[in-house]
């Protein structure tokens, strides 16, 4: 990798002034800007691409099925390929933050036709007051970005985006679930049994790769990353084909994707400019009652995008170059602002996409003497986020949109199983049940590193903290099963704002244990009202 620039000490200045926080964003952020090209000189720029591309891509036309059948086929592939096209260039090209992977999370799916459902009884047309929604919720990026509130991102803890990171893995294992359920529609029980069979496969040989690649010591490390690296892209190609190899699988109809024409609304009552005439079908009572819809959706950018640019600048990662916030909340509302004017979903950071995007650029070398790999290095770079932005948009040509057509959706269950257990098993949330759950007297014995850090923590304060991890998971999740989902964004709000209570509940020197920042200082110094750069 190349050799950075020093930011060196220049100014003092308060984000008391308007506009501080971009301003400071751009500043830091503009002499790396090559680097961000010359550093994707790198292999592990090859195997991130295809990995993120195919976590990005195949969850979002889940996703894409999902609202097709929510809203009355409003939303389909195209739309979501596009947005997710837009989220990969623009925050590849211009963001602050290119490892932050930004597309259609499941948030905003049920955001979208949950107020498809409030609204769908009115006179109004449901793409125009949607880009009314938008262009609200794009104000209100402004002025949260230019008023550096941003800046409260600083007080959302590792108890806030662990959560959430459980939320979203067993949202994705629900997602996979609900799937299969729909292949028993009409009775064709031999539809739905070979689905649930491919997708439990699919499962199987994804994780095994998984494990093979990063926890296992057989062969040697160089051919055990290509299992990691290559593992459930491969896996995704190999169950496409799977369903076509003959024999009885001939006799079963398995569901697929439904496409559009390539590079068109899936809507056949929409204009094939994609252009919503938002002056249209909305009366001036409509445009204000997009108002408070716009609130929510701004809440939830505000937590979701955020949180997802933590998660992949997290202790974990060994990030070097300057973070950015208030930029990429700006540039997240011209995204929006875009979105609702060409009647799709609205892009925004994605967990767990994110992270893994992180990981998957991680430099690793084998320490034989621990038996682990150990973190040496990252590839920060611009090419990745760009590179699968582009092959997403590729994918709305009709050679490969036909491709897409062809995919089985009992897949995408089993790549949402992966990518739900994956993320489960090192969530710190599942990390804290594993322990309270073994054998005391297995980790008195022969405790592991992280055992070890956690037998420090007084087990009733450990318990009340895991009690309260729940607590917040169930009003996550359940909100989103029921008809009040469009509130999940101040669900997610409540709880950050609950965890800075925390120092009144917990001993301090239990508290430092149990929670902590959600990066490194170096990330958050962009996020203090008066610092020094």
């Amino acid at each position: 990798m190349s050799n950075l620039p020093k930011v060196k000490i220049k100014e003092k200045f308060h984000y008391k002034r308007i506009g501080q926080g971009i301003i400071t964003d751009i500043r830091n952020r503009l002499p790396y800007l090559r680097s961000d090209y010359s550093d994707a000189i790198n292999y592990r720029v090859i195997p991130s691409t295809v990995y993120i591309f195919f976590t990005n891509l195949l969850p979002a036309i889940a996703f894409a099925q999902d609202m097709f059948d929510h809203t009355d086929n409003s939303y389909g592939l195209n739309e979501v390929l596009m947005s997710s096209a837009m989220g990969g260039i623009v925050f590849g090209l211009f963001s602050g933050q290119p490892l932050c992977i930004v597309g259609v999370t499941g948030p905003i799916a049920i955001f979208n036709f949950t107020v498809y459902d409030l609204i769908k009884d009115r006179d109004v047309d449901y793409f125009s007051f949607m880009c009314w929604v938008c262009l609200w919720s794009t104000l209100m990026h402004f002025i949260l970005a230019i008023f550096n509130t941003v800046n409260y991102i600083r007080y959302i803890t590792l108890y806030s985006c662990d959560v959430f990171g459980f939320f979203i893995n067993c949202i994705y294992i629900q997602k996979g679930i609900q799937i299969l359920t729909r292949q028993f529609d009409g009775g064709d029980y031999a539809k739905g049994f070979a689905s649930v069979m491919v997708a439990l496969l699919m499962c199987l040989f994804g994780l095994a790769s998984v494990f093979f690649g990063t926890d296992s010591h057989y062969i040697k490390p160089v051919v055990r990353k290509i299992f990691a690296d290559y593992g459930i892209p491969l896996s995704v190609v190999f169950f496409s084909g799977f369903i076509h190899f003959g024999g009885y699988l001939n006799n079963v109809d398995f569901e697929t994707l439904p496409i559009s024409k390539s590079f068109q609304p899936t809507f056949e009552g929409r204009r094939s400019d994609w252009f919503i005439r938002f002056w249209e079908g909305c009366t001036v009572g409509d445009v204000f009652l997009a108002l408070p819809f716009a609130l929510l959706l701004t809440f939830l950018f505000y937590f979701d995008h955020n949180v997802s640019s933590l998660m992949c600048q997290a202790h974990q990662f060994p990030v070097t170059k300057p973070s950015s916030f208030h930029w990429d909340y700006f540039l997240l509302g011209i995204t929006t602002g875009v979105s609702g004017i060409l009647g799709i979903p609205a892009p925004n950071g994605l967990i767990p996409q994110a992270p893994l995007h992180s990981s998957s650029l991680c430099i690793k070398t084998h320490d034989y003497e621990s038996g682990v790999d150990i973190v040496t290095g990252m590839v920060e770079q611009r090419v990745t986020n760009i590179a699968q932005g582009l092959l997403t948009l590729g994918m709305m040509s009709r050679p490969l949109l036909i491709v897409l057509g062809n995919v089985p959706q009992s897949v995408l269950a089993g790549l949402f199983w992966i990518m739900g257990l994956s993320g489960l098993n090192g969530n710190e949330v599942t990390n804290k049940l594993r322990f309270l759950f073994t054998d005391p007297e297995t980790i008195r014995l022969n405790p592991t590193e992280y055992q070890a850090k956690l037998s420090k923590i007084e087990r009733k304060w450990l318990i009340l903290f895991v009690i309260f991890e729940l607590i917040a998971f169930a009003f996550e999740f359940g909100i989103t099963c029921t008809k009040g989902a469009i509130g999940f964004p101040g669900v997610l709000m409540f709880f950050a704002i609950f965890a800075t209570f925390f120092d009144r509940i917990f001993p301090p020197d239990q508290l430092e244990m149990l929670d902590a920042h959600a990066a490194s200082a170096f990330i958050l110094q962009n996020l203090h009202r008066e610092t020094k750069i």
